[in-house]
């Protein structure tokens, strides 16, 4: 069980709660909420799972998959679930990983599946706040970086997309220190899990006070930003100058 080989069942951890003299109500039903999530996980028959390209981020998608909401702070590049098939190519060519073009074409394929969550009948809620200077990087040139903006443009017409534009005006902010997302889910109980990724490792918080405060740099950036529609007019002003 520590080491996550065997999942956790409610009857264990309601007998080690007790051993262990936790019976606040609170605190054992996030366990036990902690513990379904992480059930469904391992029953889930995810897509990814037959894609060697998706391995690295196997666990972020199958906690995507299930979530209720995801709130993203960006300020290098578009977030992934906003992103273009040709937006993601010269990325994934940019940072050499993958050199193989099937296997760039593996990857990319990986991000536009992601994007179903945003559609069907429990679409994803998802939030993201992103500094302008992602919006003006001209990843693969002029032409894909238009169609890119116009991309974010009409998906965040869709009702479960909100998206802000911390612009560069705004000056110093909570979230310089660097991007993340805040995975949510339905249960009640269960506590947001932040994914950090850095260049060499990815970085899980899942303690319910580091989240938090995750959450409160989140919401102080986003207070900072432009409101979703002034931030779709700048986008556009962005498409247009852009040569």
């Amino acid at each position: 069980m520590e080491r996550g080989w065997v999942p956790m069942r409610d009857p264990d951890i309601r007998v080690l709660c007790e051993f262990y003299g936790v019976r606040e109500d609170r605190t054992v039903n996030r366990l036990l909420a902690l513990a379904r999530l992480d059930r469904e996980r391992r029953k889930a028959k995810g897509w990814w799972k037959q894609s060697p390209q998706a391995e690295a981020v196997a666990e972020y998608i199958s906690m995507e998959d299930v979530a209720s909401g995801v709130r993203t702070w960006q300020q290098a590049f578009v977030p992934g679930l906003l992103q273009t098939p040709e937006y993601t190519r010269a990325l994934v060519v940019s940072e050499g990983v993958w050199t193989d073009p099937d296997e760039i074409e593996g990857v990319v394929d990986v991000r536009m599946k992601r994007q179903e969550r945003l559609e069907g009948s429990h679409p994803l809620q998802f939030y993201a706040v992103v500094w302008e200077a992602a919006l003006r990087q001209q990843v693969g040139g002029p032409d894909v970086m238009r169609a890119q903006l116009h991309r974010i443009l009409e998906l965040a017409q869709l009702p479960n997309v909100r998206l802000q534009v911390l612009p560069f005006r705004a000056g110093g902010h909570a979230c310089m220190a660097g991007a993340f997302s805040i995975v949510s889910f339905v249960e009640p109980e269960a506590v947001d899990v932040v994914h950090v990724d850095t260049i060499a490792a990815t970085v899980w918080v899942e303690d319910e006070a580091e989240s938090a405060t995750y959450s409160s740099f989140f919401d102080r950036t986003a207070r900072l930003s432009l409101a979703p529609k002034d931030s779709l007019r700048l986008i556009e002003t962005i498409s247009e100058d852009m040569h």
